[in-house]
């Protein structure tokens, strides 16, 4: 015969579930403003005085800017991670897959910039601050792990192998796309065509073919 849970403790869990799920929500409504203000500048009265939210309200959820930062970035990742997955799954050749992924990885360095932002700020601070080090080094390896993805199929597609192993392969992409950011943010335009031209060179360095660079689409 199953035994009953016991109720206090479904009514401890549905609390614990409401209280995390507001702080979910909270973090979701603050990023922009965080985005905004940037590290150094956040305090919570300051992002509760750029937000509808109260100081008291956000104090109550979080215990400190870096909590609700933390928690914020942890969000905006769990979405980021997956970003190029369609590309991957949709690729049916080579080209394709650049193409796609190309216009995606410029794409959001212009829609979200501000919350890419945000993450390299964090990250840089992690570099000073040991408190939330732990929680960037996980979200990094999530971010290697997205890259890989989606380099690992265009080699597939190519019927070659990475030269590149997935680490290399991220501090690769990943610091032409921070450059570009710097570059858009600065409104440089021409620096973001130049940052595509080394997008197209850092693929045909992942491939170990000779052969490497694909034809390219426009």
């Amino acid at each position: 015969m199953t035994q009953t849970a016991d109720p206090r403790a479904r009514i401890e869990e549905r609390a614990r579930n409401k209280f995390e799920s507001k702080r979910t929500e909270l973090a979701q409504a603050t990023l922009h403003t965080l985005a905004e203000l940037g590290y150094a500048r956040t305090s919570l009265r300051e992002i509760a005085q750029n937000s509808e939210f109260s100081h008291g309200v956000l104090h109550y959820y979080f215990t400190d800017k870096l909590d609700l930062i933390t928690h914020a970035v942890r969000q905006y990742e769990a979405i980021c991670v997956t970003r190029y997955d369609e590309v991957v799954a949709n690729a049916v050749d080579a080209t394709g897959l650049y193409a796609d992924f190309e216009a995606k990885y410029f794409a959001t360095l212009a829609a979200d910039a501000g919350i890419h932002r945000l993450w390299y700020d964090l990250r840089n601070q992690a570099l000073f601050d040991d408190s939330f080090r732990t929680e960037v080094l996980e979200i990094e390896e999530r971010r290697v792990d997205m890259i890989w993805r989606v380099v690992a199929r265009y080699c597939e597609l190519r019927g070659t192998t990475p030269s590149l192993d997935r680490a290399s392969a991220y501090v690769l992409l990943d610091g032409i796309f921070q450059r570009a950011l710097l570059h858009h943010l600065a409104g440089k335009p021409a620096e973001i065509d130049a940052a595509r031209a080394q997008l197209r060179s850092a693929f045909t360095m992942v491939d170990c073919s000779s052969a490497a660079a694909p034809q390219w689409r426009g």
